[in-house]
């Protein structure tokens, strides 16, 4: 009787074991992502309104058109079309919710006019304004390369832009 009593408190004690450690899994890296920005907010409560870079978009003329896709705290998006075609996607955003984005003009050395410019792989181009607004053209069609990406950003108003507050 001793012996199953001995037996017994050492399965529970085992079992009690295992519960308590052997259940325990590493977080997957979704959940150790959550965890680590879970008391961080994903807009910074600084950031301007999407809708304050509308009217500083580029005014577009037959055969080209600008359609409004997005808008929300800190960023607004157009296509850019000619003759029904999108032919790139024009965006201005609010670096204060990305301060990482700031690193690629540092180090880039080149200039739009007074700004300083980035190329973003092989089909963006983008300015930041005000030290503060990234200011981006990416080709969604082949026949739209570095040099019109450069002319379409020359007319945002990039100077309004880096005076808004």
């Amino acid at each position: 009787m001793l012996r199953y009593r001995w037996r017994l408190l050492v399965w529970g004690l085992a079992v009690l074991a295992c519960l308590g450690g052997c259940g325990k899994a590493e977080p997957s890296r979704w959940e150790a992502a959550q965890q680590s920005t879970a008391n961080q907010p994903a807009v910074a409560e600084q950031s301007v309104e999407g809708s304050s870079f509308n009217r500083f978009f580029p005014q577009a003329e037959r055969p080209w058109d600008i359609v409004f896709k997005q808008e929300k705290t800190g960023f607004a998006q157009a296509s850019l079309q000619k003759d029904g075609r999108e032919m790139a996607v024009l965006s201005v955003s609010d670096t204060v919710n990305n301060p990482d984005a700031l690193q690629k003009y540092q180090t880039s050395g080149l200039t739009l006019d007074t700004h300083p410019r980035a190329e973003i792989g092989a089909d963006a181009t983008a300015v930041l304004v005000g030290d503060r607004y990234q200011v981006q053209v990416r080709s969604q069609d082949p026949e739209f390369g570095p040099a019109d990406r450069e002319a379409w950003l020359r007319k945002f108003n990039l100077e309004a832009i880096g005076r808004i507050r």
